[in-house]
């Protein structure tokens, strides 16, 4: 057992909301330069800088966890991570799916890049990826099971995008083991508000979406048997 430093939210340039300086190459790069051992990029309702990213993990020493920043059918934001890039992938196809049928535009929400393996441009996604999926929050645990994946809500102390900004409470009938929170919250405020935190894992996250958003995040060190998606799982999804 050791503490590994971690950061599970993570956008690169495919996020319409993260700088086109966010590619695979350089924010793997800038993680590792801030100490982040176990990285998760989790661009919204999509997957497919995914595997530029595990390959740039491997060249630079950084285990990289593919996955995504899920908008559930109610606009709740979820982390989904997989220990595979075609677990991913064939995840975020279903995703895809249900999207609504809105194209981007980038001149207004910004673009959406994706990246090959040797970090260049290959296109972009013409659907706009930070609308809603018509997935709902009590599907989430389970067909992120269905595909070996393990998921938490994000940013639960947010006002917009959260669980408990829309639902008002967290439910156990949703299934989640854990959850993440911002750098300030105050986790015993909410602990002592919703009971049902205390029986879960509640963690930090940077969700960068600038370079210099990562550089300056100070990473989360887990007790985790060794830096791997196996050993991830086995903390979020049980608590003491």
């Amino acid at each position: 057992m050791r503490y590994v430093k971690t950061d599970l939210h993570v956008h690169s340039c495919l996020s319409p909301c993260a700088q086109d300086d966010m590619t695979p190459a350089n924010l793997v790069q800038m993680a590792k330069l801030s100490g982040v051992e176990l990285l998760a990029l989790t661009d919204h309702n999509s997957c497919k800088n995914c595997r530029s990213a595990v390959q740039f993990g491997k060249a630079f020493g950084v285990r990289v966890l593919p996955g995504m920043e899920l908008c559930t059918a109610e606009e709740i934001h979820c982390i989904c991570l997989f220990e595979t890039v075609e677990a991913a992938e064939a995840f975020g196809a279903q995703v895809y799916e249900t999207l609504p049928r809105i194209p981007n535009k980038p001149e207004i929400f910004g673009n959406q890049n994706i990246m090959d393996t040797a970090d260049n441009k290959i296109g972009t996604e013409p659907l706009l990826l930070t609308t809603a999926s018509a997935i709902p929050i009590s599907r989430v645990k389970a067909l992120v099971t269905m595909f070996g994946g393990i998921c938490f809500p994000a940013h639960l102390d947010r006002t917009s995008y959260s669980l408990l900004s829309v639902l008002g409470a967290p439910y156990e009938e949703l299934g989640f083991t854990a959850a993440e929170f911002t750098k300030d919250a105050n986790l015993e405020k909410f602990k002592a508000e919703y009971p049902l935190l205390r029986k879960m894992r509640l963690i930090h996250n940077s969700d960068s979406h600038r370079l210099e958003q990562l550089a300056l995040s100070e990473p989360d060190a887990l007790p985790l048997q060794d830096c791997s998606f196996a050993a991830l799982k086995a903390y979020l999804e049980n608590h003491n």
